[in-house]
């Protein structure tokens, strides 16, 4: 997947240079000598059989073999330990990297040292969780900065802001590549997009991937129309394209775009349906139907093909939530998080799980981890603000839901929330400003018409102003009278009325009584 990446990425800028301009790079291919054992161990990799292509290279000395035989080792272990799910044991899982990291070890600051020993020699500190696995893949990116694998690697470490100003990287154009990408994951997503767009007008006009991640980003931003049209513009360039049209399947099943999404499922299949991409694409388009035994069917068969794909998994714990099944979305969604835990709809999931399950103060931790890696997301703000309204810690969930309002709050949630937390804490003048502003800002959206909680608004607001004394009695009958036209306020809406009137009647008896 990284060499594709790069031959795209070549591919893209060779179309706005001046084609006299020379390539500068030479791969090193290993000695005559040594070349056919190369070729078969090559082959034998190829085909997964890891641990006969690291026999016939332990005795190769050129830097292409020498690599190949380390990294078949790291690919035999890992295939082991998702094959072999009897034994989970964390001394069992480190066994393979704690050989490789002693043999990885003798050869730094010996003449066979590359940039791609140090990347592998950084990807198995990173696996057992060693401290100096940060500067030893800043080493290989400098050491060889055409490694995208190198920085991918160092992008999981990479947890906040601070952490990425503090890298000291080479300065060549794949830097501006791994920002990019660092810069998603960590959900700055306007500082992404201008970085991409940049890009994409320059050298990479004509990259399929930048076109890729520009779309990726409106899609985190909630811009599902832009998200679309730059998917389908890719499309459009390369039908044949799989990259990315998993997200591109979320997209259309946010939009409830069925047909669209049924042409998507259709073709992915007849490309390739081996591609993890398809499987997330047909399961993407059963979860949209609502068969979503056949959609956990295909999803699996996603994680049967890569077993540390985040977003399978996320997925997958979807359908289970659907499907009323929250133990098994609880074990999906944990495994979200294990592959990427950066992965705040994975976090939201676990939170809505143990929510299903009454077990509010998990879903209070769970929920505040969505909340940590999207912080300006009203989803995460009126989720976070559910939790503490369970718990009863009702002035943190006031805090929650004013930020969620004030972050921009596109389902006119966080306003009506906040107003039965006002009501809670007997705040009647704000529970009724805040009623108000719901039914404001949910005119100006279009949303909510026949809405109960429109009726529940109104009602509400009715009997505000008929205890606020005479002078709101007006005030007090044309809510009243717009409770009527809903039909779980129909009664209450009535009776309101009827209360209305006879305080009109009694207020103006009494005011003629006092006349001369």
């Amino acid at each position: 997947m990284y060499f594709e990446r790069l031959a795209e990425l070549d591919f893209a800028v060779s179309q706005k240079l001046n084609p006299d301009v020379a390539d500068s790079l030479e791969y090193q291919q290993p000695k005559r000598k040594g070349r056919a054992r190369y070729i078969l161990a090559k082959k034998y990799f190829d085909v997964k059989e890891y641990s006969r292509c690291a026999h016939y290279t332990q005795e190769c000395t050129d830097s292409v073999s020498v690599f190949l035989h380390y990294y078949s080792r790291y690919m035999a272990g890992e295939k082991t330990i998702v094959e072999d799910e009897s034994d989970k044991s964390s001394e069992t899982r480190l066994a393979h990297l704690k050989l490789l990291h002693h043999d990885l070890g003798r050869l730094r600051n010996t003449p066979k040292w590359d940039g791609y020993l140090c990347y592998l020699y950084g990807l198995v500190l990173r696996k057992m969780d060693l401290p100096h696995s940060l500067q030893v893949l800043q080493d290989s990116v400098n050491l060889n900065p055409l490694n995208w694998a190198a920085w991918l690697e160092l992008a999981n470490l990479i947890k906040n802001s601070e952490m990425l100003s503090q890298l000291k990287l080479p300065d060549c154009w794949m830097k501006f590549l791994f920002m990019g990408h660092i810069l998603g994951e960590l959900h700055l997503d306007e500082a992404a997009l201008n970085l991409y767009e940049k890009l994409h007008q320059g050298v990479f006009e004509h990259s399929l991937y930048i076109k890729s991640q520009i779309a990726k980003i409106y899609y985190s931003l909630r811009d599902g129309i832009q998200a679309a049209t730059k998917f389908s513009e890719i499309r459009e360039e390369d039908p044949y394209c799989l990259d990315s049209m998993d997200v591109y399947s979320n997209v259309l099943y946010v939009q409830i775009n069925q047909p669209e999404l049924a042409q998507l499922a259709h073709q992915a299949f007849a490309v390739d349906k081996y591609r993890v991409e398809t499987c997330c694409i047909v399961g993407n388009y059963y979860g949209l139907r609502g068969q979503h035994e056949k959609a956990v069917l295909y999803l699996q068969r996603a994680l049967r093909l890569n077993p540390h794909y985040s977003y399978a998994w996320t997925i997958m714990g979807h359908e289970n939530i659907e499907m009323k099944n929250s133990n098994a979305a609880i074990a999906c969604y944990r495994k979200a998080t294990e592959m990427n835990m950066r992965d705040f709809r994975a976090w939201y999931g676990l939170g809505q799980a143990y929510e299903i399950l009454k077990m509010p103060l998990y879903s209070l931790y769970y929920y505040r981890m969505a909340q940590s890696l999207k912080p300006d997301d009203s989803r995460m703000l009126v989720a976070l603000g559910d939790a503490y309204d369970k718990l009863e810690r009702l002035h943190d969930a006031k805090k929650c839901y004013w930020k969620a309002h004030c972050v921009g709050d596109l389902e006119c949630i966080a306003l009506l929330r906040l107003a039965k937390t006002y009501d809670k804490l007997k705040e009647t003048d704000h529970a009724a400003a805040a009623y108000c502003d719901y039914l404001r800002d949910s005119e100006k959206q279009g949303s909510g018409e026949g809405d109960e909680h429109h009726g529940q608004a109104y009602l509400y607001l009715a009997s505000y102003y008929l205890s606020k004394g005479p002078q709101f009695l007006d005030l007090a009958r044309e809510y009243a009278q717009k409770c009527v036209e809903y039909p779980t306020t129909l009664a209450d809406g009535k009776a309101l009325l009827r209360e209305v009137v006879q305080r009109c009647q009694e207020e103006n008896s009494r005011v003629n009584l006092t006349l001369p």
